[in-house]
């Protein structure tokens, strides 16, 4: 069953959102050569301690993902071939890497997940493409959020969208519902077939995510355990945001505008 959120529990989605956007541009800024994954899962957890906007003592943040299922840091860092869930590391960043940053909070009793993947330096330029095409995507999928519509029209646009683009979705792995709980019903694909799927209705709120690899969708598990890696050794980005559905279409909760 899919949960559905009060306009006043949305409202403190957003709040979050906004907290969750502001942490991600702060680490963002601090992606270049010769820094370490670990180093900025430390960060994360130092924004998250110690937040961009104060907040009153019983408003404190936590870490959504540090302990889910295991995991055991803040941010999920997940570099070219690597699709999501990179545990955090000594790995240096080097010229000409991608990476996705992928993170999580906790807020007055919700949670907010957002994703982006960053280029590390000067990059090739067909890697800056995937990229900008997984924005893209995401942006398009956003687009489709409105009552009415289905699930499997987001999945379907995504999809069209990417293999017009001679890259391809990650089929394996997909976004999801979002709230009280970090991941919820429904599961939302990034492929699929126009009118199908449960219909969008106001008061839902859930990720959407598109990874999209250069090469085949096919996934192994990272050598971490936890992490997913294309199986062919093609590079990956991912983008998420954290949406809601409105009456009149779409609320993007953590947006970094």
């Amino acid at each position: 069953m899919i949960p559905i959120k009060t306009k006043e529990e949305i409202e403190i989605m957003a709040e979050g959102g906004k907290i969750l956007a502001k942490i991600m541009k702060e680490l963002v800024k601090k992606v270049k050569p010769g820094i370490t994954t670990k180093e900025l899962d430390r960060l994360a957890e130092s924004l998250i301690s110690c937040p961009p906007k104060p907040l009153a003592a019983e408003d404190k943040i936590k870490c959504s993902f540090k302990g889910h299922e295991g995991f055991p840091a803040c941010l999920c860092t997940s570099i070219n071939e690597e699709i999501v869930h990179g545990v955090p590391s000594d790995r240096v960043l080097k010229e000409g890497d991608i990476i996705s940053l992928d993170l999580g909070i906790f807020y007055k009793g919700f949670h907010t997940d957002m994703a982006i993947t960053v280029l590390v330096g000067k990059v090739d330029p067909e890697v800056q493409r995937l990229v900008r095409v997984t924005k893209k995507a995401l942006k398009r999928g956003i687009k489709k959020v409105r009552p009415g519509n289905t699930f499997g029209d987001i999945g379907n646009t995504i999809q069209r969208y990417v293999e017009g683009q001679e890259f391809n979705v990650i089929r394996d792995l997909c976004g999801h519902g979002i709230g009280r709980e970090l991941h919820e019903d429904p599961e939302v694909l990034n492929f699929g077939k126009r009118r199908t799927g449960p219909e969008l209705v106001e008061g839902m709120v859930f990720c959407i995510e598109p990874m999209v690899s250069t090469g085949d969708w096919k996934i192994k598990k990272n050598k971490d355990g936890c992490g997913y890696e294309t199986l062919d050794g093609s590079l990956c980005a991912h983008f998420e945001h954290t949406v809601a559905v409105t009456k009149n279409g779409c609320e993007i909760l953590t947006s970094l505008e």
